[in-house]
């Protein structure tokens, strides 16, 4: 990040439907006058810090639900200009499936709009209007999956929180870059809430237009950042993996269960089994009530069971985890999981999959030294070149990609060769420039010391 003033869109280069957000009476910088626009999105620091930013500059949009209010915000977005903000609001951690329950977009010239997608089924229309336009979105990966799910697919994008990782900033948050940029505070209480609930809050919707409010003004203040850095040409390539990632239909995940919180603790193919038998036990419940999982059953009640196989509800039900009213309810269907698990044969017990790529780093020094002496080798260039660069290592390059390359480099090492194994690993050319060479010094192993 640079020590440079906060950057600021000029007034003249609004759209209509864009204006500038007011300041709220009785801000530091309220004293009745009127507020220029180019002061009011982007201020510079006064006294009394940045402005709460705690209505829409338009009001409170009611969410869109039938298709004729669907067909005319169409019209609106299609006759827009520039960029279209976009947001959606999910219900994790209440809701077994990841879906959109509320959509927010804004775009000069058609103001910003709240679909309810629940009545509407998709929102293929819309994507066809919106289709030329760049996509601007925060952490895109988390939202593109349950966008795709509604028929909206960007061709384009710009993510704000990438922008600002390249850009070097250490706090990439939606409301701290919203506060050091545009001067701006953000409230985030409703981050967490329940958007499958009907009907939503007053509350909800204001915090929901709110968090597209100023997503364009902080995709300029980002862009003309990265060029400054000379960085726009590596943020394109970085978006363009995105958009082509979100067109990739999301793959499953063998064995599922395995990611069970804890199962680290779980010793044995037998007490795997009970994991096993358990987690699908919940994952039906928790699927035909889409409910989320960890609201069925929490994970560390799994493992504590799987860890004690108890055979009877009075010992279950002492259980980490197994205290709830609900839980108890469902205390024999814990139980018959549990007998199935008991009543494999060894044959169908668990069998650890085979290792898709190098083992944890930890054990590389005892499995082949050379290799770990190559990892630290190679670690130590990546961070070096990302603190030159002013940007996080994992931006750089994943840090799989650099154990896969320290654990098996090409037979040839080359700068030619390590690029096409890295680029193979999904780096892009920008990533490849920058620690080709060096990578490729940092596997080739160190002349022995002269003889004393």
């Amino acid at each position: 990040m640079t020590d440079e003033p906060p950057l600021r869109r000029r007034a003249h280069e609004r759209q209509a439907g864009d204006e500038p957000h007011s300041r709220p009476a009785g801000s530091p910088a309220s004293d009745g006058a009127a507020t220029s626009a180019s002061d009011a999105v982007g201020p510079d620091p006064k006294p009394g810090g940045p402005v709460p930013l705690i209505a829409p500059r338009d009001g409170t949009p009611v969410p869109v639900e039938t298709p004729d209010e669907l067909a005319e915000l169409v019209a609106r977005f299609a006759a827009g200009t520039g960029p279209v903000a976009i947001d959606a609001e999910r219900a994790s951690g209440y809701r077994y499936s990841q879906r959109a329950y509320l959509v927010q977009l804004r775009r000069a010239g058609a103001g910003t709009v709240l679909i309810d997608p629940l009545p509407l089924g998709d929102l293929r229309t819309l994507d066809s209007a919106i289709a030329d336009a760049e996509w601007v979105l925060h952490a895109a990966s988390q939202d593109l999956p349950c966008l795709a799910d509604l028929g909206l697919r960007p061709r384009r994008l710009f993510d704000t929180e990438l922008a600002a990782r390249l850009a070097g900033f250490e706090r990439v948050g939606l409301a701290a870059l919203t506060e050091s940029l545009l001067g701006y505070t953000l409230e985030k209480h409703h981050s967490a809430a329940d958007w499958s609930s009907r009907p939503l809050p007053e509350s909800w919707l204001t915090y929901a237009a709110l968090d597209v409010e100023m997503l364009t003004d902080l995709r300029d203040a980002l862009a003309a950042e990265l060029v400054t850095q000379g960085k726009d040409g590596w943020a394109a390539e970085e978006f363009a993996a995105v958009v082509a990632w979100g067109l990739v239909p999301p793959r499953q995940r063998p064995d599922p269960w395995r990611r069970t919180s804890g199962i680290h603790r779980v010793r044995g193919a037998r007490a795997q089994a009970r994991v096993r038998a358990m987690w699908y036990a919940r994952d039906q419940i928790a699927a035909r009530r889409d409910s989320a999982p960890g609201r069925v059953l929490p994970d560390a009640a799994i493992i504590a069971a799987a860890e004690t196989d108890p055979r009877d509800e009075r010992t279950l039900l002492t259980l980490p985890g197994f205290g709830g009213r609900s839980v108890r309810r469902l205390a024999r269907v814990w139980l018959e999981a549990l007998g199935e698990a008991r009543g494999l044969a060894d044959s169908e017990l668990p069998v650890n999959p085979p290792v898709d790529g190098p083992p944890p780093p930890h054990r590389w020094a005892e499995r082949d030294p050379a290799a770990a002496a190559r990892l630290v080798r190679c670690r130590e260039a990546v961070t070096r070149i990302a603190a030159e660069h002013r940007l996080p290592p994992e931006n750089l390059i994943t840090p799989d990609s650099v154990r896969r390359l320290a654990w098996t480099p090409p037979e040839e090492v080359t700068v030619e060769t390590v690029t096409q194994t890295l680029r193979g690993y999904g780096a892009r050319s920008w990533q490849l420039g920058l620690v080709g060479e060096d990578l490729t010094t940092a596997l080739q192993d160190p002349p022995p010391p002269p003889p004393s």
